[in-house]
């Protein structure tokens, strides 16, 4: 982060009696360095106004809280309705500063995936911030939107939400350029209730983008291919299978790498390379291809840089044990992502698939039928073996010992370890 005043950045906040340079915005005591400004949150576990002091005291030289505290000096404390909003209110502050160009991602599967596969692309034409791990929240994006300096030329923000209004503040803070929604699913059903609703909430994104910006979209997807974009907008749909202005043939393996090339009614035809395996990451490519290109970048730069895609996490981690190929994809669990998994699974020739599954969580009413489709999926995917670990897989369970699937349920996720290691 670059030196800031702290009126400056906190404008619309309220006013400091004494300005002074800010250096760092912290929500975690621990990770306040001299001169940084420490957020008050009140969490689930703890409150962030039992640390204030601590705060001070470890160089802070100021605190945003909801009340007084006890040990902050008056003009050292700026009170706030929401210290969530006011993260969101600061990063928008922050980030008036530069003019990068700024691509945000969207969506219910795959929002990470793309935010690396954008990441990896723009890194090609000039210094780019990404927004780290999966913290594409109120704190996570104003904290990415932290990073960001004069040297600065693109930043990638992923944008996540957990109920209707949230996105909305977010693309307002950010002002990205163009957007990416991936796909709507079935997460945060029990938040919305209706896919609908999740359309309607990641549709928000809409808001700040300036207009003729592209906003791409999934149309494999049946939401988004019926979605409604505004007018001012340049809508670009991209799919693997319908007709698209971007699309992808003769999709292959070579290794632990998809070979595929890039249709592109608009700028030609392109080979590209991607260091992971399954349709469900080349669409994921192609949607960042398409942002970059729409943006102005040169085509077949763009198509060569996706070769520099890095998973992160515990995606799509590929280990070779005693002649055994263990594939560890299970960082989120949804019905979208688990058949995602499947489908990578089902592509390697081998003599037995094992699938070790855990719950899918908020779905809401939809759980059942949900986790009873997973034991179709499973069929579907040629699993041989399911050991299936939690509450709600239990539907898996049954539903998979009905198609003829050999099925070990453990309610614990330790007893699915002992059932593996046999």
């Amino acid at each position: 982060m670059q030196a800031i005043g702290a009126n400056e950045l906190c404008a619309g906040l309220g006013i400091w009696q004494e300005d002074f340079l800010v250096t760092s915005v912290a929500t975690d005591s621990r990770e306040v360095s001299q001169g940084g400004l420490f957020v008050c949150i009140r969490g689930e576990r703890t409150d962030g106004h039992q640390y204030a002091q601590a705060a001070m005291q470890q160089g802070a030289a100021g605190i945003l809280a909801q009340h007084p505290v006890q040990g902050v000096p008056e003009q050292r404390c700026l009170i706030v309705d929401d210290p969530l909003d006011a993260m969101i209110a600061m990063g928008a502050n922050y980030r008036k500063q530069f003019s990068p160009v700024v691509a945000a991602i969207t969506g219910s599967v795959g929002k990470t995936t793309t935010k690396e596969l954008c990441h990896a692309v723009f890194s090609a034409f000039g210094e780019t911030v990404k927004t780290q791990g999966n913290q594409n929240n109120e704190i996570g994006m104003p904290n990415t939107l932290f990073r960001l300096t004069k040297q600065t030329q693109y930043a990638v923000l992923e944008m996540g939400m957990q109920g209707l209004g949230e996105i909305r503040k977010l693309t307002m803070a950010a002002m990205p350029h163009g957007a990416i929604i991936t796909t709507i699913g079935q997460a945060h059903l029990q938040q919305l209730g209706t896919r609908q609703n999740i359309l309607t909430a990641k549709m928000e994104i809409c808001e700040g983008l300036c207009d003729a910006a592209p906003l791409v979209l999934n149309i494999d997807n049946d939401l988004l291919a019926q979605a409604d974009v505004p007018a001012r907008l340049q809508r670009v749909d991209v799919a693997l299978n319908r007709p698209a202005q971007v699309t992808a043939a003769q999709i292959r393996t070579e290794g632990e790498h998809t070979l595929f090339e890039i249709h592109d009614a608009q700028a030609g035809r392109y080979e590209a390379r991607i260091p992971a395996l399954g349709r469900h990451v080349v669409a994921d490519a192609l949607l960042a291809y398409a942002l970059a290109v729409r943006l102005g970048l040169d085509a077949q730069r763009a198509a060569a840089a996706l070769a520099y895609y890095e998973a992160t996490g515990m995606r799509q981690r590929m280990t070779q044990c005693d002649g055994i190929l263990v594939i560890e994809d299970c960082y989120n669990a949804g019905p979208d992502s688990m058949a995602a998994a499947l489908s990578v699974l089902a592509d390697r020739r081998c003599r037995r698939r094992i699938a070790v599954l855990g719950d899918m969580l908020e779905l809401g009413s939809h759980e059942a039928a949900a986790h009873r489709q997973l034991a179709h999926d499973c069929a579907k995917a040629g699993v041989d073996v399911l050991i299936a670990a939690g509450r709600a897989i239990q539907h898996t369970a049954q539903e998979a010992q009905q198609l003829g699937l050999q099925v070990y349920y453990c309610a614990q996720a330790a007893q699915a370890a002992q059932v593996l290691c046999r």
